[in-house]
């Protein structure tokens, strides 16, 4: 049974579900649907981004709207253009069995006449962003003198943009008898103003703790020095092969620059910021959604309202100067109960703020060392051993075969394997073989009650072991199928790092006989366990735990294969293996996305 039957929806309503296939209702929309179906009552309801908001709205308010009335009845402000029309577009997928019901879309950079024209033709539900709708109605284009319901959806974001004066103009223009949706991730003073002052006694729904994180991301940090920077956060992009991520930076200057790095040094980068044409920002979220982007670099307003699904990692280049913003940075990740990661550089000027920030969104970080080479190189192998053991053949190539087969004839499988893999592995190791540690001094004992293992890595042992993501594991229940397995204790299990076909994790050398026998000798669904001692101890320094004694954290993401990103030096161009380029993979260059002026090198398939 749907467990949506059970909130009190109707028939039209309930087949629109089905169709988007959603079953189990999310903590805010459990909690919103009925109250708003009861009760015509103003509502606060505080929850993360990424929790199902527009469901816990828009189900109700197309209930209770009159389809067979063409007048406008409710009105959705929301921050961005970009959010606009995604809250438009999932309206009107739930709305698709109701007749009569039209929802249109007001925003800038469109049509101002063209918009007003469709309203006039009647539309029951306007979503608008706030400049827009009081500009229309500076202009006498609409009337929202009658509505029955107002929804402020991410009303801090919008707050946060300098929207107060035409979020309050409109709200004035309404009118009073009207229900009051107010739906935010935190609740900052402006938020509990516009609150106090046009709400009637609202009703609060909160979904975790107020301003609080989301529990689907883990949080982690990484201590650097200044200028090492940027090549800090083309590590930590080479340690997870598939990351599919938004890199924020403080300002547009920023976000360009280092957008233009990363493509310059082979990797699939763009850049989102307030400099960018609408049909660039447009050009940049259609390529970033079909993955063609894999780190978009962004300022904090370009990329409020972004909603897309399976975002691996957040990661602050540079932390926000707003601290409260931070919580924003991270919902982009973890979303519709998936797991994130949310990234902080920050050099040692800077620790301070990790605190400030958890005691704001109520979770602890885990401080982390950049990987170093080998362990990047180690990771970078296994990743691509399963993507070629899981490719699909294409038949085409059978005709080649016979003359690939006589070039190949004197070599033996082994061989044949190491010098596939060497292609491609070569370069990484000739790389960072000539490159140092970044890691800076550690922030110690900063912070108050942190816990760290009792044995350095030094006393510890590494492994490598063919299970992932794949097979359904993140760190945390990974670490406790090790811990039952080989009955250990919690603590004697650290540093779990997750991929997708496999993992890393450790413990105290006193138990590598244990793991080694144990594991070794067990078939997961069927399939052979494998397990290896590995060469790199997974960083330099010694292992740290966040406050919650947890010892690693969700990998996951979108990357390309072993060669995918090859770093170009520390002093860029300094003789790092590079991406594949036009010459090298027998494709030419082709041009970046419009966003960017210089040239990209070819994604590798």
């Amino acid at each position: 049974m749907n467990k949506f039957e059970q909130l009190g929806l109707n028939e039209s309503l309930l087949k629109a579900i089905t169709d988007l296939g959603f079953e189990n209702p999310s903590e805010v929309q459990e909690k919103a649907i009925p109250l708003l179906l009861e009760k015509d009552t103003d509502i606060v309801a505080l929850a993360q981004t990424g929790t199902g908001k527009t469901a816990a709205f828009g189900f109700p308010l197309i209930q209770k709207i009159d389809a067979d009335n063409r007048y406008t009845q409710a009105l959705i402000l929301s921050p961005t253009r970009e959010l606009c029309l995604q809250i438009t577009n999932e309206i009107k997928l739930y709305s698709k069995y109701i007749k009569g019901v039209n929802t249109v879309a007001v925003y800038g950079g469109a049509s101002i006449t063209e918009q007003a024209r469709e309203i006039k033709r009647g539309a029951q539900i306007i979503v608008a962003t706030p400049g827009r709708m009081q500009d229309m109605i500076n202009r006498g284009l609409v009337d929202i003198s009658k509505i029955d319901f107002c929804i402020l959806d991410e009303a801090d974001e919008m707050l946060n943009m300098g929207f107060y004066d035409d979020i309050v103009n409109i709200l004035s223009t309404s009118p009073d008898d009207k229900s009051t949706w107010l739906f935010s991730a935190t609740m900052p003073q402006e938020v509990a103003r516009i609150a106090k002052e046009f709400m009637r006694k609202p009703l609060e729904i909160t979904v975790g703790h107020k301003n609080s994180g989301s529990s689907t991301v883990s949080h982690e940090f990484y201590v650097v020095n200044a200028r090492d920077r940027y090549e800090a956060l083309k590590r930590l992009a080479d340690a997870n092969p598939d990351i599919f991520s938004v890199v924020f930076c403080r300002t547009k200057r920023d976000t360009q620059a280092v957008a233009e790095k990363l493509i310059e040094d082979g990797y699939s980068a763009a850049a989102l910021h307030g400099d960018l044409s609408q049909a660039q920002r447009d050009g940049v979220m259609k390529s970033f959604r079909g993955r063609q982007i894999q780190m978009l670099v962004a300022t904090d307003v370009a990329a409020r309202g972004i909603d897309v699904d399976n975002v691996t990692h957040v990661v602050n280049y540079q932390l926000p100067d707003e601290i409260e913003t931070y919580n924003h940075r991270s919902g982009r990740t973890g979303r519709a109960g998936k797991l994130g990661t949310s990234i902080v550089i920050v050099t040692k000027s800077e620790i301070r703020k990790i605190s400030a920030i958890e005691r704001i969104i109520k979770q602890k970080f885990e401080e982390k060392t950049i990987p170093s080479g080998i362990e990047i190189c180690e990771i970078q192998l296994f990743h691509l051993a399963n993507k070629i053991k899981d490719v699909e053949v294409d038949h085409e190539i059978d005709s080649y075969l016979p003359a690939i087969y006589e070039v190949m004839k004197d070599l033996t499988k082994e061989e044949l394997i190491k010098k596939m893999v060497s292609v491609e592995f070569n370069r990484f190791i000739s790389y960072y073989k000539k490159n140092r540690d970044l890691s800076a001094q550690s922030a110690g004992d900063r912070r108050d009650g942190a816990t760290r293992g009792g044995n350095s890595d030094g006393g510890a042992t590494r492994y490598f072991v063919n299970i992932g993501s794949r097979d359904n594991f993140d760190w945390m229940s990974l670490k406790d199928f090790l811990r039952d397995t080989l009955g250990l204790g919690r603590d004697d299990i650290f540093k779990v790092d997750v991929k997708e076909g496999f993992s890393f994790f450790n413990t105290n050398a006193e138990h590598t006989d244990a793991v080694l026998d144990t594991l070794n000798a067990m078939h997961l669904e069927g399939r052979r366990i494998n397990v290896e001692v590995s060469k790199n101890d997974g960083g330099s320094n010694s292992r740290r735990r966040d406050h919650n004694g947890r010892g690693g954290n969700s990998y996951g993401g979108r990357n390309e294969s072993f060669g995918g990103r090859a770093p170009r030096g520390e002093n860029r161009g300094e003789g790092a293996p590079r991406r594949d380029s036009g010459r090298d993979s027998g494709r030419p260059p082709r041009r970046s996305d419009s966003s960017q002026s210089r040239e990209r090198r070819p994604r590798r398939s």
